[in-house]
């Protein structure tokens, strides 16, 4: 049952049609733009866009960082934060508040990742964009005024599901050490098996049509179903061991919502540490109704639990 507060905005969401990927991607653009807010204390900051170096002759990517205009004492902890759309949509600019706000409520340096996209851009493009933008915070740590045992990776959604999958990629490739992964409603597994997964069909913002069309797109028509990478779907990793603790929050009406608890369970017998957070009455996107209750409560425990991953409380 969805929440009161957020059952009055289910009719203004526009429905989406990722076959038609043009006017999608127009579409969450103006839905974004619509609920648009101002962000107090944003003059603060310094948000710069810049090239950073792709992943092994891959072309170069561009990121969106936001950090204090203001800065005295030790190097900062920093955020790689991935936007989400089904690897299809979303841009740094529809994760722009987002990340602000992040920047602003942790005091850390935000790194927001202008992914390449599906079906242009098939797997492993994505994944391969993120993790060179994580390699770039890495290297460049003393220029940012980063502390490299502060870094950690958030992601909504599709991003979710590649922050999760940049932290298996980093593991096995020697790269950057992660302090802590936040994943918020993610995508993680191309099987389309869980009972959520079958139940929400007709869900508002994402239901099983669009998953269906979004792993098409990300994965390629002619997939080997029986050898998908765990670096595209985590949710197929057979060792979880080694991966940074974790954050996990689901929402109650939405298909996504079982494999993120799921993972979070395979990463506990993992040994890794976990919190898992199923948000009731919530579907998927819809903290996009910021003034909704379960809306602040659930942007004020992601600031908490961040806050305190990066030793800041």
């Amino acid at each position: 049952m969805i929440d009161p507060e957020l059952a009055q905005v289910v009719d203004l969401i526009p429905p989406f049609d990722l076959s038609d990927l043009p006017s999608a991607r127009i579409k969450f653009e103006e839905l974004l733009s619509s609920i648009a807010t101002e962000i107090p204390g944003i003059d603060t900051l310094e948000i710069t866009d810049r090239l950073v170096p792709g992943y092994e002759g891959d072309p170069d990517v561009s990121v969106r960082m936001y950090a204090p205009k203001e800065r005295s004492g030790p190097p900062l902890p920093a955020i790689l934060t991935i936007h989400g759309g089904g690897f299809m949509i979303g841009s740094v600019q529809t994760e722009h508040i987002g990340s602000a706000m992040m920047a602003l409520q942790t005091g850390a340096v935000v790194v927001s990742v202008e992914y390449r996209l599906a079906p242009e851009h098939r797997f492993p493009a994505a994944l391969h964009d993120c993790y060179a933008a994580l390699v770039y915070l890495h290297a460049n740590a003393a220029e940012l005024g980063v502390d490299l045992d502060r870094l950690a990776i958030t992601g909504v959604s599709a991003g979710g599901g590649l922050a999760a999958a940049t932290a298996l990629f980093a593991r096995d490739h020697g790269g950057p050490a992660l302090c802590f992964q936040m994943l918020h409603i993610p995508e993680l597994d191309d099987r389309l098996e869980t009972h959520s997964m079958r139940t929400f069909t007709d869900s508002p913002m994402w239901n099983r049509p669009l998953a269906i069309q979004s792993w098409r797109a990300y994965l390629g028509p002619d997939v080997d179903s029986e050898n998908v990478s765990p670096y595209a779907a985590p949710s197929r990793a057979d060792d979880l061991s080694g991966l940074p603790p974790t954050y996990i929050s689901t929402a109650e009406c939405d298909p996504l919502r079982d494999e993120g608890i799921l993972y979070g369970v395979a990463l506990l017998q993992a040994g890794v540490s976990v919190e898992i957070h199923q948000f009731p009455g919530t579907f998927h996107g819809s903290s996009m109704v910021m003034s909704a209750a379960i809306s602040v409560r659930a942007q004020k425990e992601s600031v908490t639990v961040l806050r305190r991953a990066l030793g800041l409380d």
